[in-house]
């Protein structure tokens, strides 16, 4: 999972805020959904995905991953 950050201060700054999480395979920086992701983007493992921590979650990528993982 890539983090997507809202306008304003680049990935890693201390007030960058994290606008929604993608599905993207491997260590990648395109989400399932198509979007490019800035490769200093925050990530969390694949099994975050559906837990609190991971909200909120691109519905295109959610999609996707389900019917890619049993």
């Amino acid at each position: 999972m890539r983090a997507e950050y809202e306008e304003g201060p680049a990935p890693g700054e201390r007030d960058a805020e994290i606008r929604i999480w993608h599905m993207v395979r491997l260590d990648g920086t395109t989400a399932m959904c198509g979007r490019e992701l800035s490769p200093g983007a925050a990530t969390k493992p694949a099994d975050a995905w559906g837990t609190p921590e991971a909200e909120p979650f691109c519905h295109s990528c959610g999609a996707l991953y389900l019917r890619e993982v049993p």
